[in-house]
């Protein structure tokens, strides 16, 4: 089978994808209810809730399982994978955002003025475990579903 008509047809691949769509559509509906402002720059960005890398490895190991078998080698290498991105995202990238916030917060206290030259770090780059639930709640649903 060729390779990209294939793609189109792999399910587990595709429900991965649209759990990440779902999830990163939900950011942009769940910041215009609460903030009344339409961004479309929230369809690309990480942090907020829900969690679209919680989402995506959900979905893609919910799938493996469900089309392998949940005692296969395959479904165990996807959990432990989706177990990394899960810690990973509420864990170190959380960690990493709250010290870019605080070197934010000491460049600013530091240096006064237009002269600024250094850019703002990004603070939302990790995810709460709230966050991180909700994504994997859209992963396990949109799995279900596809």
């Amino acid at each position: 089978m060729p390779i990209i008509p294939g793609i189109f047809h792999n399910t587990i691949l595709n429900s991965a994808l649209v759990a990440w769509f779902c999830a990163q559509f939900l950011k942009l509906i769940i910041n215009l209810c609460l903030i009344r402002k339409f961004d479309i720059h929230l369809m690309v960005s990480s942090g907020g809730f829900p969690s679209s890398h919680s989402a995506i490895v959900s979905a893609l190991s919910l799938g493996i399982g469900r089309y392998y078998g949940w005692d296969s080698p395959m479904f165990a290498a996807a959990a432990v994978f989706s177990m990394i991105v899960l810690y990973d995202a509420a864990g170190v990238r959380r960690a990493a955002g709250k010290q870019a916030e605080v070197l934010n917060q000491l460049v600013e206290r530091l240096y006064h003025g237009p002269d600024l030259t250094q850019e703002r770090l990004k603070e939302l780059i990790g995810h709460t475990p709230l966050e991180v639930f909700g994504g994997v709640m859209v992963g396990i649903v949109v799995g279900l579903l596809v």
